[in-house]
């Protein structure tokens, strides 16, 4: 049945649904973002920026911090484990456009979590109050937070973190369905994000594992969240949103993208990425989308998705990246026949 009820709210403001993306390092930069907005996701979030100012003048760091052009409301994710480097952080970002703060506590990636930052925090509750009150005070934009079920099995401290978090003026709780000791292993649960949902009174979005509409539906269901967050079901896939949109509106699913419409946006996703980063970078950066898009087209197994994957990483060239998908398109056939043996343009 369609989901009735209020549509969620972090601070001033409204989401127009319930579907979300989910920050992804190396993923959400600028051009999915837009992306995915476009194709119907109710708020999307940035990449994790350093919380040290020291490290901003890198080029990833920069191209992280880009939101030019984007519709509000613009979220900004900052990661660290120094509450006053945080909250000046916080400030900073605001400063440049930032419309809401989200502070990570659930990235589980060693590179991470080695400086008792993301998941790590989770195991020190008193530091997680600090932060959570410095950047709230820091700034007067909504800060919101994610977090995962706690550190391990044994440490599943999510309900009290969420506890802490209503406490310090959360506006908004993302969780996603795993400790960290799991990384992205197993199967996500939802009784963590259930047993939360009942125990604050703001937004709780869920995530983990939701890769379609009906799972979408049935996590809410289950959960009570107030809104699904998606993140590798995104990869490659972002017709998910106006997907999980349209079925939890009518409760019925909506048509999937046809060829046409997935050849349009392939070409228009590479497009973004080369004037985003360049040709040099752009190129580069465009073989793992297409390795999503491949993976996620029903018409190639994974033998065929290996041999377009090999031919596409072989292009050096923006325009040969163009005739690959227009060709991978074709009416009629489902090989791109230039590349398909030695991954170069036909003269």
């Amino acid at each position: 049945m369609p989901d009735s009820r209020p549509l969620p709210q972090i601070g001033r403001h409204r989401l127009p649904n319930r579907v979300i993306l989910a920050p992804m390092a190396g993923v959400t930069d600028r051009p999915f973002r837009q992306l995915c907005r476009r194709l119907g996701a109710g708020l999307v979030v940035g990449e994790m920026v350093t919380s040290d100012p020291a490290l901003w003048h890198t080029r990833k760091s920069r191209q992280r911090m880009d939101h030019r052009g984007e519709p509000g409301p613009r979220s900004v994710q900052i990661a660290g484990g120094d509450a006053a480097m945080l909250a000046e952080a916080a400030r900073l970002n605001v400063a440049q456009g930032a419309e809401i703060i989200d502070i990570n506590m659930g990235c589980p990636a060693k590179k991470v979590c080695n400086k008792a930052a993301g998941s790590a925090l989770l195991r020190d509750e008193s530091l997680v109050a600090d932060i959570l009150e410095a950047v709230v005070a820091a700034v007067g934009v909504p800060v919101t937070l994610k977090i995962r079920t706690g550190w391990c099995a044994q440490s599943n401290n999510g309900v009290r973190v969420a506890r802490l978090a209503e406490l310090a003026g959360i506006q908004a709780l993302a969780v996603h369905g795993r400790h960290r000791q799991q990384r992205y292993s197993g199967e996500a649960e939802y009784d963590t994000i259930a047993a939360i949902k009942q125990a604050v009174n703001i937004p709780v979005f869920a995530n983990g594992d939701i890769d379609s509409p009906q799972k979408a539906a049935r996590v809410l269901d289950y959960t009570g969240a107030d809104a699904v967050m998606i993140g590798r079901g995104a990869q490659g896939n972002p017709w998910i949103f106006r997907e999980i949109d349209h079925y939890l509106r009518h409760g019925r699913p909506c048509s999937p993208p046809n060829a046409s419409e997935r050849a349009d946006v392939l070409q228009g996703h590479l497009h973004e990425l080369h004037a985003f980063y360049g040709a040099y970078m752009g190129v580069r950066i465009a073989r793992k989308h297409l390795g999503w898009y491949l993976a996620s087209d029903s018409r190639f197994d994974a033998g065929r998705q290996r041999e377009l994957r090999a031919a596409f990483n072989a292009l050096e060239r923006p325009d040969d990246q163009y005739h690959f998908i227009d060709d991978l398109f074709r009416p009629g056939s489902d090989v791109p026949s230039p590349w398909a043996t030695n991954g170069n343009s036909a003269a």
